[in-house]
């Protein structure tokens, strides 16, 4: 058995979902959406404003909190760049629904940047014109994540387009979805803009559309754009990538949502399951482990998470007041987080809130193990990722902090960037990869 194959049985992880594995990247929130690095080991100390540790560090024009993912040698980045220079992230805790209307023109851009020296090896503008929509604050024209499985890029920039590129960067195919109007169901004006990944699985191209009217998942030939299957979802706007899981029969699809979360097979596009109450708003990514999905969100008034047998079928509703199941291993009404999504790591779940409280469960029961404010706090939106026997975990005041996982809280390290940042980081071998709002910074010891 291969390492990769021993790793992926050590976190709790399907190995048919392993072809990824070996130091790539490939989507938002890594491997299967695990959050995990594959036997990698980066660095736990570095300093970017003074250059400690810091192998390269490569400006992206724009405004994106969208994340990098990686194949090989290369790094994939998505941005859109307003010809208004004064535009921004508001960042910090807050919780009114404004709208950040930029309605001066934008150019949609895709870029492969080198692995091991941070150049731009080339830049593709997939679309002009003035946005469709209008943004959140703390969010982009760019927020959705690339994907890739080695041959073609995807990027997905919500109302302007699906598009997929040779990892060369020539174009293959675009498809144009429709307005993606994503924003606070209550008043149609808050327009927040789309955030949900694509999720590369076998030939398909895999993607979760909720906005205000007709929200749909839907698959896509990666080869050429073809449709193939479309479902229908009754759902308001929500902003979670949806997690592709092996199963005993086939693999399922794992989408958050308002309405329902709920359960697809990835073959068909047809519904297997569905699971409620959940939050009014859900941005969370669902993760899999131990033969489990977990699923989080925090908005009021319903903040749950729960623990989903794989495999199940049907209404999986938990009756009077009950906890779990024969489909659910556990749940809670309250705990969920509301943007960063969780993460299992080894015997254990994590979850981070907005406010920076790391919880630790023990995965398989849902018993707590800890709670304990990260630093001094501050605000957190993008996800934890984990790798040798430690959390990442990023502040939007631009600090990455390494966590010793296990059952007891140890703080390691607190990293300084240098400016806010907004997405989730992503592992390249031992190298740590951090988007900052201006700069991408690729992290490692001396001689790695």
């Amino acid at each position: 058995m291969t390492r990769a194959k021993l790793w992926m049985l050590a976190a709790g992880l399907p190995l048919a979902l392993s072809t990824a594995l070996a130091g790539d990247w490939p989507q938002f929130h890594g491997p299967g959406g695990s959050g995990l690095g594959d036997g990698t080991k980066p660095p736990v100390r570095w300093d970017a404003v003074k250059g400690s540790n810091i192998a390269w560090k490569t400006e992206i024009p724009g405004l994106a909190d969208s994340s990098p993912v990686v194949w090989g040698d290369r790094v994939f980045v998505t941005t859109a760049i307003s010809s208004d220079p004064k535009q921004g992230f508001r960042t910090g805790l807050y919780g009114d629904t404004d709208s950040v209307n930029d309605s001066s023109p934008h150019k949609w851009n895709v870029l492969a940047v080198d692995k091991r020296t941070g150049k731009i090896l080339w830049e593709q503008t997939a679309h002009e014109g003035v946005p469709r929509t209008k943004r959140h604050p703390k969010s982009s024209q760019a927020s959705p994540s690339p994907a890739t499985d080695g041959k073609v890029v995807v990027a997905y920039f919500g109302s302007e387009g699906l598009y997929a590129y040779s990892t060369e960067g020539k174009l293959l195919w675009t498809k144009d979805l429709g307005l993606q109007n994503a924003g606070w169901f209550f008043d149609p004006d808050s327009e927040w803009g789309a955030a949900s990944s694509p999720v590369i699985y076998q030939h398909m191209v895999i993607l979760q559309c909720d906005r205000q009217k007709d929200s749909f998942i839907a698959a896509f030939d990666l080869k050429d754009g073809k449709e193939l299957w479309r479902t229908a979802r009754a759902e308001i706007p929500s902003w979670g990538t949806p997690t592709v899981v092996a199963g005993k029969d086939h693999a399922e699809v794992a989408t958050n949502g308002t309405k329902a979360i709920r359960g697809y097979d990835a073959a068909t596009g047809k519904q297997l399951w569905t699971l409620g109450p959940n939050s009014e708003v859900t941005c969370t990514t669902p993760v899999s482990a131990h033969g489990l999905i977990f699923v989080t969100a925090g908005y009021p008034p319903v903040q749950p998470i729960y623990a989903i047998k794989v495999g199940s079928s049907g209404d999986l509703t938990l009756k009077d007041g009950k906890e779990s199941s024969d489909a659910i291993a556990w749940s809670k009404q309250h705990g969920g987080v509301y943007l960063p999504s969780p993460i299992v790591y080894g015997e254990h779940l994590y979850t981070v809130g907005n406010n920076g409280i790391l919880t630790a469960y023990e995965a398989k029961t849902g018993t707590r193990v800890y709670q304990q404010r990260i630093g001094e706090g501050g605000s957190f939106v993008a996800s934890p990722i984990a790798a040798a026997n430690k959390l990442y975990i990023s502040s939007e005041d631009g600090d990455v902090y390494v966590v010793k996982a296990g059952p007891q809280y140890e703080l390691l390290s607190k990293n300084p960037i240098g400016e806010p940042i907004l997405s989730t980081p992503a592992l390249a071998g031992d190298l740590l990869l951090v988007r900052g709002a201006r700069h991408l910074f690729a992290i490692a010891e001396p001689g790695q």
